[in-house]
């Protein structure tokens, strides 16, 4: 597990500061992934774009091994479907635009049944208000094209965020044809109702598929899914198209980096080799994320 965890990167992690709840700010988070010996990091806020914070920590901390990234997630807090946050995020070195997740209709509807409740909307500020990507007759809207096509331009990633799948088939279509390079469905195991088959099609179409390993591993407040649900999940969508992130930071749970560490075990369990586990814990996220020069060498992985 230790050798694995040397050159992995977690896409997807809610460090602080935030409104919400953190066990630890960006800073502790690379300190601790810098000791693993990860090579990379994207947080991923509710509310703000970590671009500059991710520029200061890089800027002040060099010696850190694990770099830092971050992006945006398009909720109220940045103005929804702002083009002028995508490109600021774009500019400042961010890596990724997900569509809306709090405010995501989808969200708000999945909200009411469940028993997940995000004490940032509803302790501390004004209720989310849904942010639709699709308009009254079920076609893209045109600010969510205006979106599209900055992440086409600029070389972001696209995250499906919190859409409801059935939105997200629409958007990512709309993508490919507007020329964004890279797409990535977020944790279909829990809140956006994807299917196998969905996991299916969409790789087709050329995404990646990113899974939220806090809601696989014992233990973990958030586990919705059994490991041989993952493993069908990876299965049908290949290990070549997988992506593993902690989706962690939140207090009253594992640290990021022990929900790498419980994960690795996990694809362990289920049959995975150590060459389809560096694939999906580090060598996908690099090339989905443009950041394969940050990866160790095969020499010092052979080393660690």
């Amino acid at each position: 597990m230790d050798a694995l965890l040397v050159g992995a990167i977690d896409p997807h992690v809610h460090s602080g500061p935030s409104i919400a709840p953190r066990g630890l700010d960006h800073l502790a988070l690379v300190r601790q992934m810098s000791e693993a010996g990860f090579a990379a990091v994207i947080t991923k806020d509710h509310d703000y774009a970590g671009v500059t914070t991710a520029a200061l920590i890089s800027a002040n901390f060099p010696e850190l091994r694990t770099k830092i990234y971050s992006g945006i997630a398009l909720n109220n807090v940045v103005g929804g479907l702002n083009p002028y946050a995508v490109e600021h995020t774009a500019a400042m070195g961010g890596k990724v635009v997900f569509m809306p997740t709090l405010a995501a209709e989808n969200h708000l509807r999945w909200e009411k049944t469940s028993s997940w409740v995000h004490p940032a909307t509803t302790q501390k500020v004004r209720p989310a208000r849904g942010v639709p990507v699709l308009d009254d007759n079920g076609a893209v809207r045109d600010d969510t094209k205006e979106i599209l096509d900055i992440v086409a331009r600029t070389g972001l990633v696209l995250a499906s965020g919190h859409l409801h799948v059935s939105e997200t088939w629409k958007v990512f279509e709309e993508a490919k044809r507007r020329g964004v390079a890279t797409l990535c469905l977020t944790h279909p195991e829990d809140i956006v109702e994807a299917s196998l088959e969905d996991v299916r099609g969409l790789v087709a179409l050329g995404a990646y598929v990113e899974h939220s390993l806090c809601m696989f591993i014992e233990g973990s407040k958030f586990k919705t899914r059994t490991g041989e649900d993952l493993k069908a999940l990876i299965d049908v969508a290949g290990v070549d198209r997988t992506i593993m992130c902690s989706d962690l930071g939140q207090t009253g749970v594992y640290s990021p980096l022990e929900g790498f560490r419980r994960g690795i075990r996990l694809c362990m369990d289920l049959g995975y080799d150590d060459g389809q586990i560096r694939k999906m814990v580090s060598t996908n996220a690099a090339r989905a994320f443009r950041i394969e020069a940050d990866l160790p060498s095969t020499a010092s992985l052979s080393a660690a």
